[in-house]
C-alpha cells in the first residue's frame, strides 16, 4: 500500500488533541495528526480542521468531526450539479456525457452479471444522483432506474432535464421494499457520511441476493497523496469525513456482509481533472461558479479551456498511477456474502 510518507505530522493544539475521538474501526483514540487545513476549494469557511490517521489501523479520518448543522454549511447551493444549461455551458454538458462513460460501462457489466431477476431488467438505484446524468445513461441502455439525492432541487433537475424518477431522502429510509434492487451505486458517498455502516448495511437489505453494490471513493492510498500530501484534491476538507484506502474498504465491506468481485482504479472523469484541481484550485469551474468569481465570457472560456488544457495534459499519470494500482479513485463492485 502507498501511505502519505513524505507527510510531516503537524503538531495540533493540545485543545485539539483532547478533542480526538475513538477510532470507529478498531477504538484505538491515539492518532498521528497529518496537517491542518481549511475549505481549499469553495472557501465556504476559515475554520481550521485537522486530519488524522489512527496509529493502530491507520484509517485516515477528519477529527473532530464537524456537526451535522456545521456540516450542512459546508455544502454550496447546487453542490455537484450544474442547475442551468444555457448555451454557454454546451461544451461544459457534452464534457461531462463524455466523461460519465466509464461509470456507465462499469455500472452495465453489473447489471448484465445480475441478469434478469424474476423475469425483468435489474433496477439500479443511485444513491447521491444529483442531476441525473449516470442514471439517465442507464436507463437510456434499457435498465429502470431510480435516483436518490439529499437535495429537492437536484431531484427535481433529474426528472425536468434527464427524464429519469429520483426521490429525496435518505438511504435508511428508502421508500423501497427489501431486496427491490439489482444495483446499488454510490459514486463519492461513503466518504460524506457520519456513519458509512449505516448505507452499506440499508444498501444490502435493499439488494436482491443476486445483487451487487458499487462504491466510488478517493483513494488514499495513491501516487497523488504521496506526492501532493494536502493540497490532494481527494481530501475535500471538511467535506469529506473519511479518507479510505482500499483495505479500509475492504474491512468495511466485509462488515457489512458483502465481498468485493471487481475493482477499477482510473475513470476519466475524476481521476485527470481530480489532479487537475489539485494543482490548480483556482481554474477548477465549479469552484468558480460556486464562489461567485466574476468572469466575461471570454474569460470564462479562456479558464474553461486552461483547467482542460491541464486536465488532458494530467492524463498519462493518471493513467501510469491506476496502472500501479494506485488510482486516486477506486471504484468496487460487490456482492452479498452468501448467508449474510
Amino acid at each position: 500500500m502507498f501511505a502519505p510518507r513524505a507527510l510531516e505530522p503537524v503538531a495540533a493544539p493540545e485543545d485539539a488533541r483532547a478533542a480526538v475521538t475513538q477510532c470507529p474501526a478498531c477504538e484505538e483514540s491515539c492518532v498521528r495528526t497529518l496537517f491542518s487545513g481549511s475549505d481549499r476549494l469553495y472557501r465556504t469557511t476559515t475554520k481550521t480542521f485537522y486530519v488524522v490517521e489512527c496509529v493502530r489501523c491507520r484509517l485516515i479520518r477528519l477529527d473532530p468531526q464537524p456537526t451535522p448543522a456545521e456540516l450542512r454549511e459546508f455544502y454550496p447551493a447546487n453542490y455537484w450539479f450544474e442547475p442551468e444549461a444555457d448555451s454557454a455551458s454546451r461544451l461544459a454538458e457534452a464534457y461531462r456525457h463524455f466523461v460519465i462513460r466509464d461509470h456507465v460501462n462499469f455500472a452495465l457489466g453489473a447489471l448484465r452479471s445480475v441478469g434478469p431477476l424474476n423475469g425483468r431488467q435489474p433496477v439500479l438505484l443511485d444513491v447521491g444522483c444529483g442531476g441525473g446524468l449516470f442514471i439517465h445513461h442507464i436507463q437510456r441502455a434499457g435498465y429502470p432506474v431510480l435516483g436518490l439525492d439529499f437535495s429537492i432541487d437536484a431531484a427535481e433537475l433529474a426528472w425536468r432535464r434527464h427524464h429519469v424518477p429520483a426521490f429525496v431522502g435518505t438511504l435508511t429510509q428508502a421508500p423501497l421494499a427489501p431486496g427491490r434492487c439489482g444495483v446499488v451505486t454510490m459514486f463519492h458517498v461513503l466518504e460524506h457520511l457520519f456513519h458509512p455502516t449505516e448505507y452499506l448495511e440499508a444498501a444490502h437489505e435493499l439488494l436482491h441476493p443476486e445483487g451487487r453494490l458499487i462504491i466510488q471513493v478517493p483513494n488514499a492510498a495513491c501516487l497523488q497523496f504521496l506526492l501532493l500530501g494536502e493540497h490532494w484534491n481527494g481530501l475535500d476538507v471538511p467535506r469529506h469525513l473519511w479518507d479510505f484506502r482500499p483495505d479500509d474498504l475492504e474491512v468495511l465491506l466485509d462488515q457489512c456482509g458483502f465481498e468485493s468481485v471487481r475493482h477499477k482504479h482510473f475513470n476519466l472523469r475524476d481521476n485527470p481533472a481530480g489532479m487537475a484541481t489539485s494543482l490548480a484550485p483556482g481554474l477548477d469551474p465549479m469552484s468558480r461558479r460556486i464562489r461567485g468569481v466574476q468572469e466575461s465570457s471570454a474569460g470564462r472560456l479562456a479558464k474553461d479551456l486552461t483547467y482542460l488544457g491541464l486536465t488532458m495534459a494530467c492524463l498519462p499519470f493518471t493513467l501510469l498511477e491506476a496502472a500501479c494500482r494506485a488510482g486516486s479513485s477506486i471504484m468496487v463492485e460487490a456482492r452479498k456474502k452468501k448467508g449474510a
